[in-house]
């Protein structure tokens, strides 16, 4: 059971007095306010980068198990970590039964602000529960003032099922960082006071970014650099489809659309196709290495059978 947090006021609620007149300043130096805080938003983020890297360490073997990620927040907050969350979809194919995306208040918390929601501890017990969580599942907390009372119900019941929970606060001292892997993001007091879709929430959504692509990246959804697992849904991504695999490996517009047609889409698929497997022989291959390219094809270049083990 995670404890509350003893500090009465969250520093993302607290007053800059450097700001009291803002009203009354020229609109170009607002701008430029504005702007200052926002760069130290983003500035504030690299004291967390060892906190991620140990998050991320931790939550890899998870997923590679089969594990699931979750999603929870409320308010700004919460809106912030499911558009980070969704994106996993259509970027890098991940799978959207294994996403669950919680925003106190539901769907209707989307568009219009739902009185209480993020004070409803038995709703969010509720709603993580009725996901039953695992020990392989990696769950995101994500809180400005870091005491969401929401976000830090839904964490523990998680934790006491055994998932991975890390807790992401702009606020030192609070009680969704008394989590397994805490995430400190210290924004501070905002330019307008407790307005924290400004400094706490770009720092949020750098953080989500930061620790959502580096998940990614580890668990092989990348290689050179390009979104090998991109989901290929408008004209826009064949044509960048098209362009990877010529990037790729070096083939002509033709033999690129002939690859990918035979792959059904799939860009990892194709790219093996390319160095003279047929789709079985690929798709085997890419099982015996967990779904890494690099693998797939060092195991090709060694000349060593799909039927070896890996």
């Amino acid at each position: 059971m995670l404890q509350p947090a003893s500090v009465p006021l969250a520093h993302t609620e607290t007053l800059d007095a450097r700001y009291t007149d803002l009203d009354i300043w020229p609109t170009g130096t607002v701008l430029e306010a504005l702007l200052e805080s926002q760069l130290g938003a983003v500035a504030a983020v690299k004291s967390a980068l060892p906190q991620l890297e140990a998050a991320i360490t931790a939550a890899v073997p998870r997923l590679e198990a089969g594990g699931r990620l979750f999603y929870v927040g409320a308010g700004t907050s919460g809106r912030i970590g499911l558009q980070d969350g969704v994106e996993l979809i259509p970027t890098y194919g991940w799978p959207a039964e294994r996403l669950v995306l919680m925003l106190a208040g539901g769907d209707a918390a989307l568009f219009n602000p739902v009185e209480g929601a993020e004070d409803d501890e038995a709703e969010a017990r509720r709603a993580i529960n009725a996901h039953a969580p695992t020990a392989q599942d990696v769950v995101i907390g994500v809180a400005a003032s870091g005491g969401t009372p929401y976000t830090c119900a839904a964490l523990e019941t998680a934790k006491g099922a055994g998932s991975l929970c890390i807790g992401m606060s702009c606020s030192p001292n609070t009680r969704l960082l008394n989590t397994e892997y805490p995430v400190l993001i210290q924004t501070g007091p905002e330019v307008v006071a407790g307005s924290t879709r400004m400094k706490a929430g770009t720092a949020q959504k750098v953080t989500l970014n930061l620790l959502s692509t580096t998940l990614m990246i580890r668990l092989g959804h990348t290689w050179r650099g390009q979104m090998v697992d991109m989901r290929i849904v408008n004209a826009k991504l064949v044509r960048r489809a098209h362009r990877m695999l010529r990037h790729l490996t070096g083939c002509t517009q033709a033999q690129a659309e002939d690859a990918l047609q035979h792959a059904n889409g799939s860009i990892k698929l194709a790219v093996l196709l390319r160095h003279g497997l047929d789709v079985p022989q690929a798709r085997q291959l890419l099982t015996l290495c967990g779904g890494h390219l690099r693998k797939a094809l060092a195991r090709i270049a060694a000349k060593i059978p799909a039927e070896a083990s890996a």
